[in-house]
């Protein structure tokens, strides 16, 4: 994997390690005032999460977390291709019908 430095660097060791303190490291720097890049950084980082743990706790934040942090956690699941974990969520109105089917 190419060498990143900084932020990236950083979201992509936490999301390597993929523990829950890891997803929690990186899904606490998705918020609103979060800038174009950040969110591209995110995304790349969520996607190289493999374990069990880092996909759970993305699981948690599809539900329970706030509404760009559930947006960013159905990108990963549809692109996974775990529809059923999706449809939940759309079924529970917790993401919009555009998110459910974006990849």
């Amino acid at each position: 994997m190419q060498k990143f430095s900084g932020i990236l660097h950083e979201l992509i060791e936490n999301a390597l390690e993929g523990k829950k303190s890891n997803i929690d490291f990186i899904m606490s720097r998705l918020n609103k005032n979060s800038s174009l890049p950040m969110t591209r950084y995110i995304d790349f980082a969520i996607s190289l999460v493999q374990n069990e743990e880092g996909i759970n706790r993305l699981e948690y934040y599809l539900f329970y977390g706030s509404l760009i942090q559930r947006n960013y956690c159905s990108l990963f699941f549809n692109r996974r291709g775990d529809w059923p974990i999706v449809k939940k969520a759309y079924q529970q109105g917790l993401i919009d019908e555009i998110q459910a089917f974006a990849r």
